[in-house]
This record gives structure tokens, sequence and C-alpha cells, in this order.
């Protein structure tokens, strides 16, 4: 498996740990991890703090794992964002498992997907179809591969609903969170525009904003010109940590602009979070309206206060969704997702034609990805 470690922030690290952890559980199956991101050993370790050197140094470090270590598996499962880390992480990956005569499985998770399939079609369609099986997280990226002629299988994030902890919140305080990267994508300005509202109306209403990245400084400048009370920056939030994150609030807000099947809004929902969304990218097909989640059109701040003071107002609406929402949980277990991993793998690692790409069918249902080891 080769996917980015904890050390970069984000979702595609979670998701690689945790199937990772369950693969590896599993008889029959010998699985390596490979980070796009290896720490350099002993001193050389300081070169990696320098900008621009880090990138020149951790790169030329991935590139011998890759080939040092390729040879050695059946499958490689490649995770992938987009742009510049399309190019810097799964790219290399690729073409070295081509190299040897590997079964390449590349997860592709980002919801920039199509922009990036537009602004980089030529370099990025070709690439892509190196892979033997394209494997997203969202019917949304399938309908986005379908259009550049690419057939996607779908299948969704993993998880770990017993790690986490589900709280009755009887009766909703106004404590609302928001737990996203600080990029620009990701709407966290629009969570404090909408906050700001709310607290107009509720005064004693509380913000926990956590996360980290390019728009930290530009987000806290906004914070205090909008005259937040009871803004709280935690900063990044450890994974040994974050469930006492989602414990400490009542309300999950998301804002984003751009985006994929958001892990924060299925950890919201396994510890009892009702969730206040735009809908953006693939957001829809993961939540209904009303159901599981308030859902509000992008950019809308005022829809977004609306909504979440709609839940503090109407208690029953805020427990059924939160009923609902730990339902829709069980779709995204491993004992509803393990078959399909499974599948996937023994496919590509038999040759199965039911592994290799081919020109886009519409919108399919079924399959996932793993690492075999010989």
């Amino acid at each position: 498996m080769v996917a980015p470690s904890f050390d970069i922030l984000g979702g595609q690290a979670v998701q690689a740990a945790r199937l990772l952890d369950r693969l590896r559980q599993e008889p029959g199956l010998e699985v390596g991890f490979l980070p796009v991101n290896p720490r350099l050993p002993g001193g050389l370790r300081k070169l990696q703090a320098i900008k621009y050197v880090r990138t020149v140094v951790t790169s030329i470090a991935y590139l011998a794992s890759l080939f040092n270590r390729v040879g050695n598996y059946d499958v490689i499962h490649i995770f992938s964002a987009s742009y510049f880390s399309f190019v810097l992480a799964p790219t290399p990956a690729l073409l070295i498992g081509k190299l040897y005569g590997k079964k390449l499985l590349l997860n592709y998770h980002s919801g920039e997907a199509e922009d990036h399939l537009h602004r980089w079609r030529r370099s990025a369609i070709p690439t892509i179809r190196l892979a033997d099986a394209l494997i997203v997280p969202s019917a949304y990226l399938v309908r986005v591969f379908a259009r550049v002629g690419l057939e996607a299988k779908p299948i969704y994030n993993l998880i770990e609903s017993d790690r986490f902890r589900f709280r009755e919140r009887r009766p909703l305080r106004p404590v609302f969170l928001c737990n996203r990267n600080f990029e620009k994508h990701y709407g966290v300005d629009r969570v404090l525009r909408a906050f700001a509202i709310v607290q107009k109306r509720i005064p004693e209403a509380e913000l926990i904003v956590a996360g980290d990245g390019p728009e930290r400084f530009a987000l806290e400048q906004l914070a205090s010109e909008l005259c937040l009370k009871n803004a709280q920056f935690t900063g990044r939030v450890g994974h040994d940590r974050v469930v006492e994150l989602y414990d400490s609030a009542d309300v999950f807000l998301n804002g984003s602009e751009i985006d994929n099947q958001p892990l924060s809004i299925l950890e919201a929902f396994a510890c009892g979070l009702p969730v206040v969304t735009t809908d953006a990218g693939g957001i829809p097909d993961m939540v209904t309206h009303e159901r599981t989640a308030l859902v509000v059109s992008r950019g809308a701040h005022e829809q977004l206060a609306a909504s979440a003071l709609r839940l503090i107002d109407d208690p029953t609406l805020a427990q059924s969704m939160i009923q609902q929402g730990r339902e829709e949980c069980r779709k995204y277990e491993w004992e509803t997702v393990r078959d399909q991993w499974l599948d996937a793998y023994r496919d590509l690692a038999r040759g199965s034609a039911a592994g290799q790409m081919g020109p886009a069918k519409g919108v399919l249902t079924t399959t996932a990805e793993t690492d075999r080891r010989r």
C-alpha cells in the first residue's frame, strides 16, 4: 500500500491506516506499507525541515523505496490526490509498478478531481490509464471519471464506529464544531461567518475550530474582524485525541466549497453530533436533507447559520437526525465493505479481466482495493 503517513494531515492518511490495520488481520494476506512521505534517517531528517529542499530529498527517498520494495508484491495499492500531489506521489508508483509488471490499483480520493482532470487532461488521464483498476470512495467521483471516459468503481470510506464514543445530547447545547483542514475549498471561513450570525441570537454559543493549513492566519484574522467570542482555534488535533474533540461539541458544521466524502461527517455521525453541511461535490450522495443532515447551498453562510439555529430550536428533528446518522455509519463499517476489498485484490492478483480498466460504462456500485504479498 502506497499512501501518506500520519505526518501528512488529511483523510488519505486516516483511510490508509484504518485499511492497513484491518487487512493485516486477514488470513492469506501479507500487506506492506510504503509512505509517500518517508522520514529520512538521523541527521538527514533536518533537511526535511527546509522548504523546497524537503520536497527534493523526500522524493528521492520515496523513489528509492519504490524501486527497492515494489518487486516483492503482487498488487500495488496506490492512494491518490490531485494536481502536484498526483505528480509527486501516485505517478512514480504507477510508472515503477508498470516497469515491474505489477497489478496496479489507483485509489483516487480528491474532491478536486473534476478540475484536476480538466486542467491536466493531457497528462493526468493517460497516467490514470496505467492502472489496472481505478477505485474511488463515492458515486460522485464515479460520475466525474465517467465524463472523461474512465471507468471507476466505488467503495465507501472505512469508518471504525467502535473507536468513536457515541454520546446522547439531550438537550442540544449551542456548542459547534468545525474539523477540516484550513484550505480555501473547505470553506472554514463560511463556518466563521455563520457562527457570527448564530452568536447574535445566542451570545453564549461556542465554536471549536480544529485543524491547520495555509489559511490559518487569514481565518484567525476573519474571526477577529467578525468579533467572534467563544471561538477556539485548537490547531491540529492528533488521531489519539479526535474522539475527545467530537465529544466536546454538540453540532457539526461543514462549509465545503469542493469536497468528496468527508470523513469528518462520518465521524460526527458515529459520535452523535447532528450535521449541518453544504451540498459540495459528493456530500449529497452521503447525506439526506432533514434525515441524516441539514443540507444548504455552497457558499450560503446565512443558510448554514439558519440551519444550525433550527437544530437548537427543534430538538425532535435533532434527535431524529442523530439516530439516522448513527445508522448511516453501518454502510461504512468493515463488515459491510470487507468482501469488496478482498474481491478486488483477488481479481487483480489473478490477472482477472474484472480488474482491468476500460471505457466508461456508467455508474457502477461495487468493488475496492488491497495489497497482497507473495
